[in-house]
């Protein structure tokens, strides 16, 4: 049995390294009683994710867990290690902590935890081990996956059941939809969340929308694409702006936190969602989506993309499918996306037949634990 792990974690500009530790923190202290230490090297954007959270506050104690900021340049000594650290993405650990890891015996289960990609190679790599070429630790690479040889998905016990309850009661969604200030999305024919990052498509799309008979209401959380919304509508949206174009509502909401975030995907019938962690809870819903997948050079993200629908292809039509690579693919057709609306009764249970396939496997937080165990056991 685990008693304790620390977590470290790099906050980027896309808040979605936080957004996976923060909900493996809370998963291993709620489901597992495990005593959890994240390490976070910047509170103030921390606290946009969570904003109960002091970003002035270098050690707190927020929902069970330890919260501390973790200063590069300047890593407090003599902090001894938990029996777990896992190193979230590769955000390299201090220097003075990796010294105090090394001189415990016998020495804390170390692992990188991975970024989230469905091709086959993270099936071999799941699991491999590197040794520091100074100190002797081994290092054990953990990669999140789709399929059941690699490390699962984040997934909480609760989450499928919050979707599906809350999706039957039609009075739950109306208070949600109270609570953003934005009690009409209730009455349009479709509603969709838009948090993806700058993209071309997202004027074909919007064009294509506000010209059909059906109304849509789009929730757009504070983010990137909104520089996109703003340039086919030629205004300056800004958070707490509404605006009405043809058949198209146009919302910009507040930054949402994780809690309000389930909710939104739960709320609407199609996600447009981005990078990894919204990507992931967009599949718990059960709804149709749209993956903006984070840009990386040499086109490298089109494999990470096309191995995501290799693997969903036994679920999703290929037409939706299409409709994925042309928003990858920036494509601002309207013609293409005018396609959109009418498919999506259709897909949006087939969305729900893949949810029901992957749910089938241990979430990457019952694996990880049961790995560790194991390796625990071993020394």
């Amino acid at each position: 049995m685990l008693n304790n792990v620390d977590i470290f974690c790099t906050v980027i500009d896309n808040l979605g390294d936080i957004g996976v530790c923060w909900r493996l923190a809370k998963q291993l202290q709620q489901e597992y009683g495990i005593k959890v230490r994240l390490w976070i090297d910047d509170l103030h954007s921390f606290a946009k994710l969570e904003p109960t959270i002091n970003p002035h506050k270098h050690q707190q104690y927020h929902q069970k867990i330890d919260i501390c900021y973790w200063p590069k340049d300047n890593f407090p000594t003599a902090i001894t290690p938990y029996e777990v650290v896992i190193e979230g993405f590769g955000c390299r650990l201090p220097d003075s902590f990796l010294q105090e890891m090394a001189q415990q015996k016998p020495h804390p289960i170390w692992l990188n935890l991975e970024y989230l990609s469905a091709e086959s190679w993270t099936l071999d790599c799941h699991g491999l081990s590197s040794t520091h070429p100074t100190l002797g630790i081994k290092q054990y690479f953990f990669f999140p996956s789709f399929e059941p040889l690699g490390g699962g998905l984040l997934r909480e016990n609760y989450i499928i059941s919050q979707h599906d309850n809350f999706q039957q009661d039609s009075q739950a969604q109306a208070e949600f939809w109270q609570s953003l200030k934005q009690p009409q999305a209730i009455d349009a024919d479709y509603r969709i969340s838009l948090f993806a990052y700058e993209n071309d498509a997202v004027t074909g799309l919007l064009t294509a929308l506000s010209q059909q008979t059906p109304s849509c209401f789009i929730a757009v959380p504070e983010g990137r694409v909104l520089s996109s919304i703003n340039q086919w509508a030629n205004t300056t949206l800004q958070v707490g702006d509404n605006l009405v174009i043809g058949s198209v509502t146009l919302a910009v909401l507040d930054f949402l936190s994780p809690t309000q975030y389930d909710r939104l995907l739960s709320a609407c019938d199609l996600n447009c969602v981005r990078g990894e962690d919204s990507f992931i809870r967009a599949h718990w819903a059960g709804k149709a989506l749209l993956w903006h997948i984070y840009p990386q050079q040499e086109q490298a993200h089109l494999d990470k993309l096309e191995a995501w629908l290799a693997l969903s292809a036994k679920f999703i039509h290929p037409q939706w499918q299409n409709l994925q690579r042309a928003w990858v693919a920036e494509n601002t057709d309207q013609t293409l996306w005018a396609t959109l609306l009418p498919q999506l009764a259709q897909v949006q249970a087939q969305h729900l037949c893949f949810r029901d396939f992957l749910v089938q496997d241990d979430s990457l937080c019952h694996k990880l634990v049961a790995f560790c165990a194991k390796k625990h056991d071993a020394i």
